[in-house]
């Protein structure tokens, strides 16, 4: 299957190499504290968490430190990433070192199963919607009951866009590779709906993006 993000513009996915094999997304930095905030009432005590696309490894490193009592499973594509996600998470004990996942790939939940909790940022306006459902899909079937799905990132309310911004960089996308771009929340609802997933209210976040909650029942 095509990765998408070997096309996409350079402003979709920023990262500065840091010291060692560090890599630093100056996006993550920004959104990391109120993504923290928010996911708090929803991350149980104790448990296994997946996070899907982990990046350079900033979130995971926040996230843990902030839930010990989870055991915390990093992953991405990259190799280079998945280098920094160790670098960075190196002297938590709760981080086990970083996998490749792609997660539009049909069948990993089988790899990954009995998740607590699964959490990405800002992937699902980087892949198709084919490739958003079968992510999504395969997160629930990797979900233990009363597991919990948590998706930030950018969205469409309905057909509109929440910001001129917004509207230019889902043009940006498209132009870079046709099938990407941004997803609707109702969009996303209806793919959590089919997954069998019970969807909660989206949550504003800072610059225009959304927190989406769904657990399995």
């Amino acid at each position: 299957m095509k990765n998408p993000l070997r096309k996409l513009p350079k402003s979709a996915s920023v990262a500065i190499p840091q010291d060692g094999q560090k890599l630093h997304a100056p996006a993550a930095q920004r959104n990391v504290e109120p993504i923290l905030q928010a996911i708090k009432p929803h991350i149980p005590k104790h448990g296994r968490a997946l996070e899907i696309a982990s990046g350079t490894g900033e979130h995971i490193l926040r996230y843990a430190a902030a839930h010990a009592g989870l055991s915390w499973q990093p992953t991405d594509i990259e190799p280079a990433r998945l280098n920094s996600i160790d670098a960075w998470a190196e002297a938590l004990p709760n981080v086990a070192n970083a996998q490749h996942l792609d997660a539009s790939t049909p069948g990993w939940a089988k790899i990954w199963p009995a998740q607590d909790v699964i959490i990405f940022s800002n992937l699902l306006h980087l892949i198709s919607e084919g490739e958003a459902r079968t992510a999504l899909a395969e997160s629930a079937k990797a979900l233990a009951t009363r597991g919990v799905l948590i998706i930030y990132g950018p969205f469409m309310r309905g057909s509109e866009f929440a910001s001129q911004g917004d509207r230019e960089f889902h043009e940006s996308l498209r132009a870079e590779a046709s099938e990407i771009g941004y997803k609707s929340v109702e969009w996303v609802h209806k793919a959590f709906t089919e997954a069998g997933l019970t969807p909660e209210p989206p949550l504003d976040m800072p610059a225009n993006n959304l927190l989406l909650v769904a657990r399995k029942s």
